[in-house]
């Protein structure tokens, strides 16, 4: 068990015996007074939002999640279908991918997360590459300071293409690096 002050974004908590995962937490109050933590958190097995306020020593069980390496195969509306190395096939619904959705590509290795033996979300790696399927041309004279534009990446998903922002020199069909923790742009990948 864990007092409330010690649980970080991420965490996957115990809450009247179901497991969220914290979204966002703003803290509260004083150290003459005590610390109130406000955590934003969503149900793992049936995404619905929780807001709730706790005090710093409120304790919690901290759950920690099975993970294994998977594939992405191919969407069986409504659901993604992965695949381990043994050819295991793990669904998961649409809702618990989230980001996820954006940076899928057939192939794409992942890994995905279990809470009691079911696959629940699947976690990207930190950077991937992507390319550009369609930016405008950079405007001439445009060039004051951090001038960003956007430009749509390839994925799997066609009604998920994602928006990146990325600096003028970015043309298409470039390959960029991307933080998917952030859905920031880092770097033009160079051959």
């Amino acid at each position: 068990m864990k007092p409330a002050k010690e649980i970080r974004v991420g965490n996957i908590i115990m809450v009247d015996e179901k497991p969220f995962i914290v979204l966002r937490s703003d803290v509260n109050g004083s150290s003459r007074t005590g610390f109130t933590y406000k955590w934003k958190m969503k149900n793992l097995l049936t995404n619905a939002p929780l807001e709730n306020v706790f005090r710093g020593d409120d304790k919690f069980d901290v759950v920690i999640l099975d993970k294994k390496p998977v594939t992405y195969s191919y969407f069986a509306d409504p659901l993604y279908v992965f695949m381990d190395e043994e050819y295991n096939q793990f669904e998961i619904e649409q809702e618990n991918l989230g980001d996820a959705l954006h940076y899928l590509k057939d192939g794409m290795e992942c890994e995905a997360v279990f809470y009691d033996g079911k696959a629940i979300s699947v976690e990207l790696p930190t950077i991937i590459a992507r390319q550009v399927v369609y930016t405008e041309p950079a405007v001439k004279g445009n060039t004051s300071g951090n001038v960003l534009k956007d430009a749509k990446i390839e994925n799997a998903i066609e009604g998920n293409q994602h928006i990146v922002q990325v600096p003028l020199f970015v043309s298409n069909d470039d390959v960029i690096e991307i933080d998917t923790r952030t859905n920031e742009y880092k770097r033009v990948v160079r051959n």
